[in-house]
């Protein structure tokens, strides 16, 4: 088993924890958001000074306290939808009282046949509109999460027998999508993919393709190769909350 890093949580100190459960936080999202919420009860449940108040609310009343506010928006496959879901939600009145929001987007919404030239002009759009409409607002970008090679005997054998042809090029097509939100969104940006793909001594889950390294979700943070186990979701919790924490 993995260590986790809970010793960097000592280097937060009082005054940002102190700002950070002060801040009015949305987070959009699916299923692995959810493992990131669990994970952040796990976190909070053996470090009393982690304050927030985490709450599934879209209610902009909810927001007339500090609050790290979070919900499921839109459907999974359909990634422009999840991104018109969550301008629509800021312009419908929680951009006005928000410090900080993001959006992440899940595995599944961006495989081999996804157009990411064109998800990243209107991730992009959005992103700028928002923060044009709502000045004092902080977006945070995530990369897109990975997958992890197959786990368990049938995905093997399945995978020997040639019936997972698109498991790596949509691997391939989440890290090429990631890297353009790295170059565009360095200075706002929270690196899922990446924390997802590390391991001890920096060592990084990969595979390599035509000379090219892609990473993939490291398969001690997973049990069934995409969503976050509690080792996972815990490492991500603490990585989220050392970022937010620096705003």
């Amino acid at each position: 088993m993995l260590a986790l890093p809970y010793q960097q949580l000592d280097e937060i100190s009082p005054a940002q924890w102190t700002a950070l459960a002060g801040k009015r936080i949305f987070f959009g999202h699916k299923s692995v958001g959810q493992n990131i919420i669990e994970g952040l009860q796990d976190v909070m449940g053996s470090h009393p000074q982690l304050m927030l108040d985490i709450r599934e609310t879209t209610d902009a009343k909810d927001l007339a306290k500090p609050v790290f506010a979070h919900a499921s928006l839109g459907m999974n496959k359909a990634p422009l939808i999840k991104i018109t879901a969550f301008r629509e939600l800021l312009e419908g009145g929680l951009g006005d009282h928000l410090d900080i929001a993001f959006l992440k987007l899940c595995f599944v919404d961006i495989d081999h046949t996804t157009d990411i030239e064109e998800l990243f002009v209107r991730y992009s759009e959005a992103v700028h509109f928002l923060n044009a409409r709502f000045p004092r607002l902080k977006i945070v970008t995530f990369t897109v999460p990975l997958l992890s090679e197959p786990i368990g005997l049938k995905e093997r054998a399945k995978k020997l027998l040639g019936r997972l042809p698109w498991e790596q090029a949509d691997n391939m097509k989440r890290n090429l999508y990631n890297d353009k939100l790295r170059a565009a969104f360095k200075d706002s940006l929270f690196d899922l993919a990446a924390y997802e793909s590390a391991g001890p001594a920096g060592k990084r889950s990969h595979f390599v393709k035509d000379g090219k390294t892609y990473d993939l979700l490291n398969k001690a943070y997973t049990n069934d190769g995409g969503h976050l186990n509690r080792t996972g979701r815990q490492i991500v919790a603490i990585e989220l909350l050392k970022r937010l924490a620096a705003l």
